[in-house]
């Protein structure tokens, strides 16, 4: 390009970048050249060259799920919102499920000269393995609970609150004998079964009973059919650990012949786009995932800046609707 536009290669380079260094004559005629012969930078080279990849890893690590998907409805609600958050701000995406099978696959993810920073959707049940990387890696934000003293950048909901509110809706429903859905190992599950207990016992209420969950698709319906027939009648109301979850269990309840909500009240918990659609539309406690997402961009786009950002714990709101 230099040769045909008879000047050095410093010139064409800072024209192809739009640089105020090039005169406005020339750059215009530097620029309808490389259009004219089907020139395009390397854009690769270009941000190894500026020490900036324009990429960042969306991560979602799967530490007890090992079989979930990301085609999961949370999962692509979250991404959709932070895929609008940063390709509105100039970057790429790198999409990557990990399913942690080495202490350090944190830090072989950041540690590979690809990506500006890392959004993690979920904390799953590494949370030592994040603060462990959140020592040394400031552009690092997480989905998911926070604890007093946590290192690493989160952006969540009040889980425990949320499952309160769940509790509270099942108790004013009329629910008495009441279940849980879900595996309370991981952080966010486990404060959400916190809640629950919380509310029940400030009613007066049995606690209530726990069953194991998987979130991944292939056995959640049997799982959930077996904890049912376990149960029998000894259940009026069901609180799930994810909307997936409580969708799940709707039908297996329709099929066994138990009416939601008049035998059985259930709540979900994400309120993601297709709570409002099941039969009977499901009552869940709503983490405004849109809001989270982009609260989640702003943070790790002030961490890459240099600036600080402090950890965000938004406000569950319960969503009022037919299965209790």
């Amino acid at each position: 390009m230099a040769k045909i536009a008879g000047v050095n290669t410093a010139t064409v380079s800072r024209a192809l970048a739009d640089s105020p260094l090039v005169k406005t004559d020339t750059k215009a005629r530097i620029q309808a050249l490389a259009q004219a012969h089907g020139f395009r930078p390397n854009q690769m080279a270009r941000r190894l060259r500026a020490q900036r990849t324009g990429v960042i890893g969306v991560v979602v690590p799967l530490g007890r799920e090992k079989r979930q998907h990301l085609s999961d409805p949370f999962f692509m609600t979250m991404l959709g919102h932070l895929a609008d958050a940063l390709t509105e701000n100039g970057y790429d995406i790198m999409l990557s499920r990990v399913v942690p099978d080495t202490a350090d696959w944190l830090e072989a993810i950041i540690g590979s000269g690809m990506l500006d920073g890392v959004l993690l959707i979920g904390q799953s049940d590494q949370f030592e393995a994040i603060e462990r990387a959140a020592a040394h890696y400031r552009p690092l934000v997480a989905w998911g609970s926070h604890w007093s003293g946590q290192r690493h950048c989160s952006v969540g909901t009040d889980n425990f609150a949320g499952g309160r509110l769940a509790g509270e809706r099942l108790a004013a429903a009329g629910a008495r004998r009441i279940a849980f859905l879900g595996e309370v190992r991981t952080p966010e599950i486990g404060q959400r079964h916190a809640g629950l207990c919380a509310a029940l016992q400030a009613r007066g209420l049995p606690a209530p009973q726990q069953f194991d969950v998987h979130l991944a698709s292939d056995v959640m319906e049997q799982e959930i059919s077996a904890h049912i027939a376990q149960a029998g009648e000894d259940i009026d109301g069901v609180f799930a650990a994810s909307d997936v979850i409580a969708m799940t269990a709707l039908r297996v309840l329709t099929d066994r012949g138990l009416a939601v909500p008049d035998q059985v009240r259930v709540v979900g918990y994400d309120d993601i786009p297709l709570a409002a659609q099941t039969v009977p539309r499901l009552t869940t406690v709503r983490q405004d995932i849109a809001t989270g997402a982009k609260a989640m961009a702003d943070a790790l786009f002030a961490r890459i800046a240099g600036e600080d950002a402090v950890s965000v714990q938004m406000i569950p709101v319960l969503v009022r609707r037919d299965t209790a």
